[in-house]
């Protein structure tokens, strides 16, 4: 048994302090409304989690610094716009190594950092034993329902990763090892951008070959930028790269499909987020990967295509109007680039 810190209680760090609780560790989930953590203390999280039970032994606080001090493994659940606010707070509190395992998606816009170069540029080393990436195909709704999930926890240092895999798995969570952290994190986080594209061409009821052209020249351009950027190819074709790209892009539970669903019926963008009431993380991640995009040189059309939407105010009849119109290429040269 390990004693775990979880912070952040929206859906997916509930989710993963159900998997930790039932897998015999002594949890304490951190979130910054003690309305929730008193609701979470009696069972339930229904803004994110409706009709869950969750397990007893799972208990949730509001003092940040009884979070800190609780344990030395700190699962970092928070939005990516939120990470270096909560890494502020956790630092004042250390006094002692920690090993911090991030499980959010996205990239910063502006400064282009990755998560795990965020959480670095925020907690002094001193205090980092280590920082772990666990990242797949997986929605907290299915994970809380014990339904059949695989991830990935990635870091330089493989015997980190294992001893995260071991934290997690158990018959119904499986948890893969990797080393290559840019690729894991490209991955998940550009994932959502490409979600968030298919969402429209469904809200324009495009049909079935839209959306498989989406995902699959998608994942080119995830893969194009992940491997300029330093990640292993191979990577884009595992669980965190197609993996995480097909059940954001098809599922319901997406949130970023919904939102892009929303915005292909005729919202606006503010609709939208007012009617999500939740964190769209592909809506930022658009703009740090359109900033990618120009700084690494790498053509990025969909992405492109899916700023013009946000922040441009294109229509997206005529943003699909572009991508449909560029200069023929041979696909070929994708994989070439790869290589």
């Amino acid at each position: 048994m390990e004693k775990v810190s979880v912070f952040g209680a929206g859906s997916w760090g509930t989710a993963l302090s159900y998997v930790l609780a039932q897998n015999g560790h002594d949890l304490l989930l951190w979130t910054h409304r003690k309305e929730q953590a008193d609701e979470i203390n009696q069972h339930t999280n229904k803004r994110y989690l409706k009709d869950v039970k969750l397990p007893e032994s799972l208990k949730a606080t509001s003092d940040l610094p009884q979070a800190v001090a609780h344990s030395c493994i700190f699962v970092l659940a928070v939005p990516t716009k939120a990470i270096r606010e909560v890494c502020q707070e956790i630092k004042k509190n250390l006094d002692q190594k920690i090993l911090f395992v991030h499980v959010s998606k996205g990239i910063e816009p502006d400064s282009l950092k990755r998560i795990s170069e965020m959480i670095r540029e925020e907690i002094p080393e001193q205090w980092i034993e280590d920082i772990v990436v666990l990242s797949g195909p997986s929605h907290a709704e299915e994970v809380v329902q014990e339904h059949p999930t695989t991830v990935t926890a990635a870091c330089e240092n493989t015997e980190s990763a294992i001893r995260v895999q071991d934290l997690f798995m158990n018959q119904y969570f499986r948890v893969y090892t990797n080393t290559d952290v840019i690729g894991v994190e490209i991955g998940g986080a550009l994932k959502n951008i490409i979600a968030l594209a298919v969402g429209i061409t469904d809200g324009l009821e495009f049909g079935d070959n839209a959306k498989a052209a989406i995902m699959t020249r998608g994942l080119a351009e995830i893969a194009r930028l992940g491997v300029k950027m330093g990640a292993t190819p191979l990577t884009f074709s595992g669980l965190t790269g197609v993996g995480d790209l097909i059940v954001t892009c098809t599922s319901v539970h997406s949130r970023n499909w919904r939102a892009g669903n929303m915005l292909g019926k005729g919202k606006s963008l503010d609709e939208v987020l007012q009617e999500m009431g939740m964190v769209v993380e592909g809506i930022r991640t658009t703009k740090a990967a359109y900033q990618l995009s120009k700084a690494y040189d790498v053509p990025m059309p969909i992405t492109v295509a899916l700023y013009s939407v946000l922040f441009e105010n294109v229509s997206t009849d005529q943003a699909a109007g572009s991508l449909m119109g560029r200069t023929k290429k041979n696909e070929m040269e994708d994989l070439v680039d790869l290589l």
